[in-house]
């Protein structure tokens, strides 16, 4: 029996936990059951565990928030000074661009200044030129008549196309491809605007400068030209006693001069050459009208001479006399031409001359013909060189038909041989 009521006792399992709810006279028993201790336990673990994940959230939330606001607040930084530095360039850009059309107007506006005094010259050029053509005047063996005009014309049109080229980099070409500038067509895209200037500029400004060269080099050659032909013209009527020095073919200087200090005025080399080159065409034109007076032609082309000027027997008296002309071989009514442009000084019967005409040349230089059958103008007539002023005969002191042909230099009889001899060589410059 004992041994039984032990076993009882080491068995009995322990009562659960009851839990006890009264309200008012009701009350009501609940037993608290293991699994309903672990769910409460369970629950209070989850709740702190969402208490705390929650905590921790708000925590956070506001440096998570703090640090996002402070990243987009870097991001609008650093876009504000890429805006900056972006806007900074692009200043920059423009003002270079603008700098660089600033310098291309400049040097296109100084290239139309050189074009525009280069076409000037050469029409201030041009009626200097046609006085050298119509002179006979050459730069060159046997050059073109219009030789500079030719060389002009084609370096205008490398300068003009220069200079079209350039307008081209002031503005956009309508003929090239959108949003491209014609500059970009003269060089690779690696060069710059100004760059590209320069060259187009370079190449403009040596095509003016060749023009400009040659412009002055027809200049320099026609002005020795005309030097060279008035010192051989000057040379040739020396040897007959008329002495035209360079010096009295232009105006003398006044012997009373003066006037106040002033500096002295900027020297531009084209208009000094050009003066120059004036000069040089009048004293040709003066040593040429002076030659166009003198009488350098022949009375009686192609007749010959039948008694040369000096001492010889006369004919009448049988003793030595001065013959003070020289006679040409000639027919009755031939024609006896004037040798040089002048005025009739005496027309009419004079002693051993018979009909006679004395015409002056100027430069105290005289001619005369004698033995005229008729005389063909009269005392005041202005004569030209080759003009018909009488016929050939045997009136005066003369044996038979000729003519007697007499130079005078200040009314002194003068071998006509020298002015002969001189209109020869003079014929080529005369022309």
């Amino acid at each position: 029996m004992a041994g039984a009521s032990d076993n009882r006792v080491f068995s009995r399992r322990s009562a659960p936990p009851v839990l006890i709810l009264a309200s008012g006279e009701r009350i009501r028993h609940m037993t608290i059951r293991p699994w309903m201790t672990a769910a409460a336990v369970c629950f209070v673990g989850l709740f702190t565990i969402g208490y705390l994940a929650a905590t921790t959230y708000l925590v956070l939330r506001d440096d998570l928030i703090g640090a996002a606001m402070a990243r987009q607040a870097r991001i609008q930084h650093d876009y504000e000074d890429r805006i900056s530095a972006l806007r900074a360039q692009l200043d920059r850009i423009t003002s270079r661009q603008l700098l660089d059309q600033q310098v291309v107007e400049e040097k296109v506006e100084k290239l139309l200044e050189q074009q525009d005094a280069l076409f000037s010259r050469h029409g201030r050029l041009g009626s200097l030129v046609e006085r050298a053509e119509e002179s006979g005047l050459t730069t060159a063996p046997a050059p073109k008549a219009n030789a500079f005009q030719p060389v002009v014309k084609d370096n205008q049109a490398n300068a003009s196309s220069g200079l079209k080229a350039i307008d081209r980099l002031l503005a956009l070409d309508p003929s090239l491809p959108a949003g491209r500038s014609a500059a970009s067509a003269f060089a690779p895209t690696h060069e710059s605007v100004a760059d590209r200037a320069d060259r187009v500029f370079s190449r403009v400004t040596r095509s003016l400068r060749t023009v400009e060269q040659e412009q002055f080099a027809r200049i320099r050659g026609l002005t020795d030209d005309a030097d060279k032909t008035v010192s051989a013209m000057t040379r040739i009527m020396r040897r007959t006693g008329i002495d035209l020095a360079t010096a009295d073919l232009a105006a003398p200087a006044p012997n009373g001069i003066g006037g106040p200090f002033v500096e002295p005025a900027a020297v531009n080399a084209f208009d000094t050459s050009l003066d120059r080159l004036d000069a040089a065409l009048n004293r040709l034109e003066t040593v040429r009208d002076t030659a166009r007076k003198l009488p350098f032609g022949n009375p009686a082309p192609g007749r010959d001479i039948t008694s040369p000027f000096g001492n010889r027997v006369d004919p009448f008296i049988g003793r030595l006399a001065l013959h003070a002309g020289v006679d040409f071989q000639a027919e009755s009514g031939n024609g006896i031409r004037a040798t040089g442009n002048g005025r009739v000084a005496a027309a009419g019967y004079m002693n051993g001359y018979g009909n006679m005409v004395e015409i002056d040349h100027g430069q105290g230089v005289s001619t005369r013909y004698g033995h005229m059958s008729s005389i063909l103008v009269s005392v005041g007539d202005t004569i030209a060189a080759g003009e018909v002023i009488g016929k050939a005969g045997s009136t005066g002191r003369s044996t038979g038909p000729h003519i007697h042909y007499e130079v005078r230099r200040n009314g002194e009889a003068t071998d006509p041989m020298h002015f002969l001899n001189a209109g020869m060589k003079l014929t080529s410059y005369l022309k």
